[in-house]
């Protein structure tokens, strides 16, 4: 019986011995490398909807989730390096603030997660086989920028009823804008508007465009989603007043800081839900698997401001249809 005895009592020794060390080992925190364009004092409002959105699924950073924050400082040029530096440090999955930076983490890695928190066109950009069915390592959301364009310039054409030039600022770099501006020139034809295309890559080139704006006879300008227009904002806004060009914007980020109106998703509430696709990753979802989705909230904000700066009456019809109004 004794001799019985001795292997049962050893078998649980080790069991007992291999429960114990797999205890006291150190469970795996995720690490999430997030990758802006633009710089992270500009993008604070986007991290803070993002870390929002992790709190609430109770991931807390530098306690149970790390985050690896890269920012190009509006320089897209370096957005490669800081892609390739993010898949080096194996992090777990990926999060783009922008179609250029889900453009250098797709061409970093096809293995890693990546996760879009908006995009103009993810299919047409070659990020997604499909809304429905991804098909490869990127899922996220879309901000159906292009059909936005068009009610963009339809609002100009309200609060400025003989509206006939605008000009059309943009980042020809930026993917997607090539759709947008279809979208803009088909309601340009509707509103008989002709339209004059003007390209900042550079933030040295902001001011130029809207000098040209005011020469060419513009009565307003569009300005079409940019991460070196948005890492700039203050300064967009400040020469839409110097050259007194109403001008309408894709975030509401320019209103706050000084631009006229905006007209578009909610970047905070697409960023804060990104964080779901974050949580299911983690717990084994595949991107391929995890449909596209498409925006869910619209916001439009007037600044009477930066109107009354630049001798421009809101017609109280407008007034009334913003969900924000800033005094």
């Amino acid at each position: 019986m004794k001799k019985a005895a001795v292997p049962i009592l050893v078998a649980v020794i080790l069991l007992t011995v291999a429960v114990l060390t797999e205890a006291q080992q150190p469970t795996k925190v995720p690490r999430i490398g997030f990758l802006i364009a633009s710089s992270r004092a500009v993008n604070a409002a986007r991290e803070e909807a993002f870390l929002q959105g992790l709190r609430d699924l109770g991931y807390l950073e530098g306690k149970n989730i790390v985050i690896e924050w890269r920012s190009a400082e509006g320089k897209l040029d370096r957005l490669p390096a800081l892609a390739a530096e993010l898949v080096r440090l194996k992090v777990d999955v990926i999060v783009t603030a922008g179609p250029a930076d889900t453009r250098a983490a797709k061409e970093a890695t096809s293995t890693i997660p990546i996760v879009m928190t908006f995009d103009n066109d993810p299919v047409a950009n070659g990020f997604v086989a499909s809304l429905a069915r991804p098909g490869g390592n990127i899922t996220g959301l879309s901000t159906l920028a292009p059909e936005l364009s068009g009610k963009r310039l339809e609002l100009l054409k309200e609060i400025i009823p003989k509206l006939s030039r605008v000009a059309i600022v943009g980042d020809s770099k930026n993917p997607g804008n090539a759709l947008e501006l279809k979208e803009v020139r088909s309601a340009a034809e509707a509103f008989k508007m002709t339209l004059h295309s003007l390209d900042v890559v550079d933030p040295k080139e902001i001011e130029p465009a809207f000098r040209a704006a005011s020469k060419e006879g513009a009565g307003a300008v569009l300005v079409l989603g940019s991460p070196v227009l948005n890492a700039q904002r203050k300064q967009v806004g400040e020469f839409a007043v110097k050259y007194r060009l109403p001008a309408i914007y894709y975030t509401a980020e320019f209103v706050e800081t000084g631009g006229l109106m905006s007209y578009g998703v909610s970047r905070n509430d697409l960023v804060r839900r990104a964080a779901t696709y974050v949580d299911k990753i983690l717990k084994g979802a595949k991107p391929a698997d995890l449909p596209v989705e498409q925006p869910k909230k619209f916001d439009f904000i007037i600044n009477l401001k930066a109107a009354k700066q630049i001798g421009l009456t809101i017609p109280p019809n407008v007034l009334a249809r913003a969900d924000r109004v800033i005094r």
